[in-house]
């Protein structure tokens, strides 16, 4: 899941999109809606809400003629989360405005 969903948003505008999204809160917006605040070509925009919608990261459904994407904010959260754990090793050692860092740097060593 953390991959697919990292991947997807690596790229700019699946990453615009997205923060769209999660700013626009539970309501959504509407495809059109999206494509007027990003400008990109309303086949590009398909492609990429696919992108973010295999990853996961988005949820759609249809209003009347509109199709409203939402963003999936348990799905975030648990990236959210997993990156975390991942990262320090323990949530509570990444506290707002602390540098997460290994508990300790591994060796590699050559084979």
């Amino acid at each position: 899941m953390a991959v697919a969903a990292l991947s997807a948003l690596a790229h700019e505008s699946r990453l615009a999109v997205y923060r769209l999204l999660v700013q626009a809160g539970p309501d959504g917006l509407a495809v059109g809606d999206l494509q007027a605040h990003t400008d990109i070509p309303p086949a590009t925009l398909t492609h990429h809400l696919h992108a973010l919608r295999r990853a996961g990261l988005i949820v759609d459904m249809r209003d009347g003629r509109s199709i409203v994407c939402h963003a999936d904010y348990k799905q975030m959260n648990a990236l959210l989360a997993f990156l975390t754990e991942n990262c320090c090793g323990d949530a509570s050692a990444c506290v707002a405005g602390a540098v997460c860092k290994p508990a300790k740097p591994t060796r590699r060593t050559r084979s």
